[in-house]
């Protein structure tokens, strides 16, 4: 696949159906992602890999990943809209 079509696809699943996610996700995919450096890009793309029950724990501050870059990752997104 493509570069183009290979952020599509990211892009695409940063789209979660569940509106707390979204408003976390979507944003942060399209401001911010080209501007991660590659590991933490990873652990981005590792990120929507995982169930959004999880998610919407890690982003409501009720449990921390155990993998400490994704932890890192979780604040950095919230702190982009959680001053």
């Amino acid at each position: 696949m493509d570069k183009a079509g290979e952020l599509n696809r990211l892009r695409w699943r940063s789209r979660r159906g569940l509106l707390e996610l979204d408003l976390l996700l979507l944003p942060f995919y399209d401001e911010m992602y080209s501007e991660l450096e590659a590991d933490q890009q990873q652990t981005f793309v590792d990120m929507l890999e995982e169930d959004d029950p999880d998610l919407l724990m890690w982003f409501s501050r009720k449990a921390v990943p155990e993998n400490k870059q994704m932890a890192a990752l979780v604040e950095i997104i919230l702190n982009r809209v959680q001053p």
